[in-house]
Parts: structure tokens; sequence; C-alpha cells
């Protein structure tokens, strides 16, 4: 017996893009002390606050089925947060709570995709993108960006690959390039949308973590929630990756649909987690801020570290929890380089090539050591990479 041939083209026989991460674990299981500056996750983990009202909400009962499409107050408060940042009419009608972002993912292509129909996405991208697409039985267009233009897609590299397809997905601030796409790339985005009749699924995980410029969803942009999508999770912005507490946004009539899918596949979020969700809302705005502020601090901790190292470049970090180091003087590719440090410095960072053709020669360091240690991992993966370069 076989499986099918849908899910054996998930991966199509090649890399997940996730090698190095499985290895550095390998070795940490092992007894190596590898310092990981890989995975986009808190070093402090979920407020004891949340855990405390999870825990009470979990005392107190809620430990059945909770309704499918999400708790009311849950989801009125995603619509509510939505439409305080966007200026756009969000009810609770137009969101579905989901386990984490990545199902709301998952589901926003299984509700605008058929079979056999084609979904573009920007590279670089985050590493299930391509994967997400070939799960729903949908073929894949890539649009390759490049570092040069600090990873902004220009109108006609958006028009000329979506005029055979049925959707845009794309990533604010990015992942993995921390670029914050700018007013003239998303009106790029709308404008290409509306000429070639495409649905804009837009994964706005990362939108409470903006260090320069202004995060601009293009719901919010005349004529475009009928046809937008927007993922959202408390993952990043709450340090809730473990809690898997996402959602999903759009027209009634997509989300009466991702409902169903729901029905049929994951039959909601538990109860318990969706009352700690509630109370991480509730919370507001200063919350989030200081959720996202020791982020920030390393960035500038690593922008000046930099200025030891003029042989070595970076993609300006706008935004979410990475820098991306430019290691081509080292003539290397990302992986090769990756691969190196691991076994030499025992530091573990992500290939740019794990995230598409663009990201090629440069390395994802993620911004998730306390300040310290983080300033000194930092300059020794800088101090690494210049004593490799041949510039």
């Amino acid at each position: 017996m076989k499986p099918s041939k849908r899910i054996k083209n998930i991966t199509s026989g090649g890399s997940d893009g996730w090698e190095i991460f499985y290895k550095a674990r390998k070795m940490m299981a092992s007894g190596i002390d590898v310092i990981e500056l890989s995975i986009g996750e808190h070093d402090i983990r979920t407020d004891p606050a949340i855990i405390n009202a999870m825990h009470e909400s979990a005392l107190n009962g809620h430990t059945g089925y909770a309704l499918v499409p999400g708790i009311a107050e849950l989801r009125a408060l995603i619509a509510n947060r939505t439409e305080e940042k966007t200026g756009v009419k969000t009810s609770i009608d137009n969101v579905i709570v989901t386990p984490g972002g990545q199902s709301a993912l998952f589901a926003a292509h299984m509700a605008v995709l058929d079979e056999g129909e084609t979904a573009a996405y920007i590279d670089p991208f985050y590493a299930t993108y391509p994967t997400t697409i070939r799960s729903v039985g949908a073929l894949e267009k890539r649009i390759v960006t490049t570092a040069k233009n600090y990873f902004q897609p220009s109108f006609k590299q958006l028009d000329d690959a979506t005029r055979k397809t049925k959707s845009l997905l794309i990533n604010s601030p990015n992942n993995p390039t921390g670029v914050v796409y700018n007013e003239a790339t998303i009106k790029n985005i709308c404008d290409v949308a509306k000429k070639n009749d495409l649905w804009v699924i837009s994964d706005e995980v990362y939108d409470t973590q903006i260090w320069t410029g202004k995060h601009i969803s293009p719901r919010e942009i005349e004529n475009m929630a009928e046809r937008t999508l927007v993922v959202g999770s408390l993952s990043k912005s709450h340090a809730m990756t473990g809690s898997r507490l996402g959602w999903l946004i759009g027209p009634e009539v997509i989300i009466s649909k991702a409902i169903d899918l729901a029905t049929n596949m994951t039959y909601g979020v538990p109860g318990f987690i969706q009352r700690a969700g509630i109370f991480a809302l509730e919370q507001g705005k200063e919350f989030e801020e200081k959720i996202s502020r020791p982020f920030n601090q390393r960035r500038k901790l690593a922008l000046n570290i930099l200025k030891d190292f003029p042989n070595l470049d970076h993609i300006p970090s706008q935004g979410a929890m990475y820098i991306m180091l430019d290691i081509r003087s080292t003539e290397m590719n990302g992986v090769s380089f990756a691969h190196e440090l691991l076994d030499t410095e025992k530091i573990a960072v992500m290939p740019g090539e794990s995230f598409g053709e663009a990201a090629s020669g440069h390395v994802r360091i993620a911004l998730t050591l306390e300040d310290k240690k983080f300033d000194e991992t930092f300059r020794s993966v800088c101090k690494f990479a210049s004593n490799l370069s041949v510039l």
C-alpha cells in the first residue's frame, strides 16, 4: 500500500528546509551545548498570568468541546482589534479561531483554491508556504525578489507572475527577512490583485513587531476587504507559540466555509486555551509592546555590532524577530555556512536557502537570546563570517 500522491507531494520528495534545526536538536539531545538562533520562538515564555488564566479556565470546566468557529467573546475581541488597527468594519462573522496561524494559512488556501489551480507567493518565504499550497492540491508560483531591492516585489514582477493564478500569499513584516512592505509595495499588490482578480492571503502574525515604517494590511485598502484573507495569531504577539491559537479573517462567505472545514478537521480549539486568549487580548496594546520590545533592543545590539565588521552586510530589519546576515563575502552559500558554523562554533542559524532562492547567500538569525548572551553570540557569528570573508 502507498500513500496518496497529494501527501507525497507536500515536500516533492525534497528538503523541507529544516535540516540545520533538526541537526542542532539532535546534537543537543546527545549532550552537546548548542546555542540556537534558528527558530522564531521567544526566549521569555508565556506570561504566568496567561498560564494562570488558562489553568483557572480548565479547573472551571472549560475542557469540553468548544464552538468550532471559536468562542463568541474571543471572536469579538479579534474583530474589534482588527477594526481598530485597520478602520475596516469587522464582525465575528468575519473571524474563525484556528489552532495556530498555520491552520489558518491552510484553511485560507483550501477555501479559495480548487485542485490544480495556481497559488503565488513571494520568495523569500516562510518554509511552510510552498508545502501548504501543495497540501491543498494546488500548484505553486514563486515571485523571486532580490536583496538589492530589499526583497520588495515590483508591480511588473507581481503582474507577470499572477496573470494565471488564483491567489497571492504575502507576509509583512516578513519572515525571514524582517522587511516591512512599504506603501508602494502594498499598492502594487492591491492593484495587481484587482487587475488579475486574485485572492490576497496576508500573513500578518508579526504585525506587533514593527521597528521602522508602518504595517499596512491590504485589507484596509479600498475594495480589498472583499478579496483579502488575513492570517493572525497570538504566537508572536503574546508569546503563546505552544498554545496554538490563531485566526483567519475574511469575507463571511469564506469564513462560513472555513468553519465547515474546521468541523471536519480540527473541530475547534480547546475552550480553556481560548479563555486564556481572551485574557491575553484584554491586556491591550501595552502588553503587546512589552512582548515585542526585547527584539527591537536586540536588533539595535546587532546593528551596533555590525559596525565592527565592515566586510559584512545585512538586510535592514524593519520588523519581526530576525536579522538577515549577508555572508556572500565568504563565497559560501547559506547552507554550507550554517553547517560550518554549527560544527565549529556550536551555533545554529537558518540558511537563507531554507526560505527560497532569493535569500541564497544569507542566514537568518533569530533575536531570541537574552541581551548579554545575544550580544556575545551574534558577535561570534560575525567574527566567524568575517574570518571566512575573501573580500
